[in-house]
């Protein structure tokens, strides 16, 4: 069994992937599942439940997230495991229904990490209602296109004024010895970045958020991108900069990701 799709916890219809393959509006949040239990669960769930308020007008609960959850989970405990919030009675004729929206839960086998190193073209790209992780990913995609299309592995985004946000879909944060600087802007805080802040003090490790510009690599010695498949990548380029990142402080990054206990779904 390689991929098997749930709405509402019961196998989904032609007609439930079609609402989602016509209407792009809606929030997911993905990660690794190990041993029925998730890194950051509480996190995932606050925010899909945040999302669903904002984005529908109703939250559904983290009651019912976590029944539906486990039901995806059930046959494998290990794994990867994406949870999807849409509604069909949104679309662009009818863009104002208000309620509890659909759950689609989709269970895989875990992806590997992203990579052991990345370079990074920079792109003056924002993305649209940064705060939410939504489902209109068109621009990630296409960012990632132009960026291997250059020679590059990813995509940095920046401002007009070269202030640095987030990548396609990762995090990124920059090494000072041993501080970590995230940067400030408007962007996903995804919950592997919090799940290395709560984790970084126990790994000598401290953490602060400021803003940030191209021209600041200098000041830095390394850095780092961070989901939830790659706890902590390496950043050997940034357009032109390159950096020679200590490959202990990466493994110390990582370390404070996994000092995360796993929660019981």
């Amino acid at each position: 069994m390689q991929t098997e799709i749930l709405i509402d916890g019961a196998p989904a219809t032609v007609d439930d992937l079609a609402s989602q393959a016509l209407t792009n509006y809606g929030a997911y949040t993905s990660f690794r599942v190990e041993g029925g239990g998730v890194r950051g669960l509480g996190d995932h769930l606050a925010r899909l439940d945040a999302s669903s308020a904002e984005l529908f007008g109703e939250a559904v609960g983290e009651a019912t997230l976590r029944d539906l959850m486990r039901r995806a989970v059930a046959h494998r405990p290990d794994g990867w495991l994406r949870v999807s919030l849409f509604s069909p009675e949104i679309g662009v004729r009818n863009p104002s229904w208000r309620g509890r929206p659909r759950v689609m839960t989709v269970s895989s086998p875990a992806p590997a990490p992203l990579a052991t190193s990345l370079r990074l073209a920079v792109q003056t790209y924002g993305r649209e209602a940064a705060h939410l992780k939504h489902t209109a990913i068109f621009g990630l995609i296409r960012a990632r296109r132009a960026a291997r299309d250059e020679g590059f592995d990813d995509a940095l985004f920046v401002d007009g004024d070269g202030v640095i946000s987030e990548g396609s879909v990762w995090n990124i944060g920059f090494l000072d010895g041993p501080h970590i600087v995230w940067p400030q802007a408007p962007m996903l805080a995804g919950v592997a970045q919090q799940l290395i802040e709560k984790g970084a003090a126990g790994q000598g490790l401290r953490c602060s958020t400021r803003a940030l510009r191209l021209s600041d690599m200098g000041r830095f010695d390394g850095a780092f991108i961070c989901n939830s498949a790659t706890p902590a990548c390496a950043v050997s380029a940034i357009a032109g900069h390159e950096f020679t990142t200590d490959p202990d402080r990466i493994a110390a990054v990582a370390a404070a990701w996994s000092a995360n206990a796993v929660e019981r779904i």
